[in-house]
């Protein structure tokens, strides 16, 4: 298979995975409403949206949210430069499939931040969205939408001793913060590329491999693998 293709298909496949689950989520399930997978109380689907940057943090102005979507849309488009020219330069298929599943992923976001607020309607804790019409407007304008989180694994809660000098007795959940599909896209093109950075670049001195780890790791400082936390303290007990 040529890379060109090969990174055509990740991206695709990954964009329609991740698009499929969340019109579900967004269209089946009431705000902060999920289900336990397989029975198991420490891995979950639970929906929520995350407004703003990663873990939640939102600016606190009137712009801030259309300025980071034209962000992502510039940081999107920088990494699809990227992929083409690594692709002239004939770099190693695992590094594009790396930065297919970075590039597909914050793809993936940035389709809920543009468009959702246009095509659905509000998610409430009583009911699901519904598709947009002319009788029912969206819930916001272009580039002002939320992105939609729903895997949630609270895999246990650490606890401190009574004997430790801070915080002695407060419980820690590992692991709390709600993500997607495309974030653990993210998060694998990412660790995948730092785990295997020596073999990438050694054998293609050509690629910066300085430039592409800095890049990186400003991504998932971005797109973290999770991008919200439960809105309310009841929803561990879920």
């Amino acid at each position: 298979m040529k890379r060109s293709h090969l990174v055509f298909l990740i991206i695709f496949a990954v964009l329609l995975i991740d698009q499929l689950l969340k019109f579900y989520i967004k269209l089946n399930f009431e705000y902060d409403g999920g289900f336990l997978i397989a029975g198991q109380e420490w891995a979950r689907i639970h929906f929520v949206e995350n407004e703003g940057m990663a873990f939640g943090f939102t600016f606190g102005w009137e712009y801030g949210k259309l300025l980071l979507s034209i962000f992502r849309i510039l940081m999107v488009s920088g990494l699809i430069w990227y992929c083409a020219h690594l692709i002239k330069l004939q770099a190693p298929a695992g590094l594009l499939v790396s930065l297919s599943l970075i590039t597909a992923g914050a793809l993936g976001n940035i389709i809920d931040s543009a468009f959702y607020g246009l095509l659905f309607t509000e998610s409430s804790i009583h009911s699901p969205a519904q598709f947009a019409s002319t009788d029912i407007p969206g819930y916001g304008t272009f580039l002002h939408g939320k992105v939609v989180d729903m895997f949630y694994f609270p895999i246990t809660t650490f606890y401190l001793p009574d004997w430790f000098p801070i915080m002695s007795g407060e419980g820690f959940l590992f692991f709390s913060p709600i993500f997607n599909f495309a974030d653990a896209a993210i998060t694998t093109g990412v660790f995948t590329i730092l785990l295997f950075q020596r073999r990438f670049f050694d054998e293609h001195p050509k690629v910066d491999s300085v430039s592409t780890s800095s890049s990186m790791t400003d991504t998932l400082d971005e797109h973290s693998t999770a991008q919200n936390e439960p809105q309310q303290t009841t929803n561990h007990e879920r």
